[in-house]
């Protein structure tokens, strides 16, 4: 398995988990739709706000980070949000 973490801080940040909160069902079906989806989680941080995806292999984390900044491009632009910390690689352990 795979992982990416995306951490928005700064700028928008805060604004940015309002609009995610507010469209969970269209991120949860975007993000179910990425080939390998396995789990996804997002949290609001002291900073901002963070996502973690997991995916079968890198191509779908991959897909993962596309999808998501197409995303927010398209609905959450007026936010302001910056580009995010962008953190990946491969699973170690994986709890549910």
């Amino acid at each position: 398995m795979h992982i990416v973490v995306r951490a928005y801080t700064g700028k928008g940040a805060n604004e940015l988990g309002d609009v995610l909160e507010k469209h969970k069902a269209d991120v949860e079906k975007l993000l179910r739709g990425v080939k390998g989806f396995v789990g996804y989680t997002l949290a609001r941080t002291r900073e901002g706000t963070v996502s973690v995806t997991v995916c079968q292999d890198k191509a779908g984390a991959d897909e993962s980070l596309t999808v998501a900044r197409e995303w927010i491009a398209k609905n959450a632009a007026s936010t302001g949000v910056g580009a995010p910390y962008v953190s990946e690689g491969p699973v170690i352990l994986h709890l549910k």
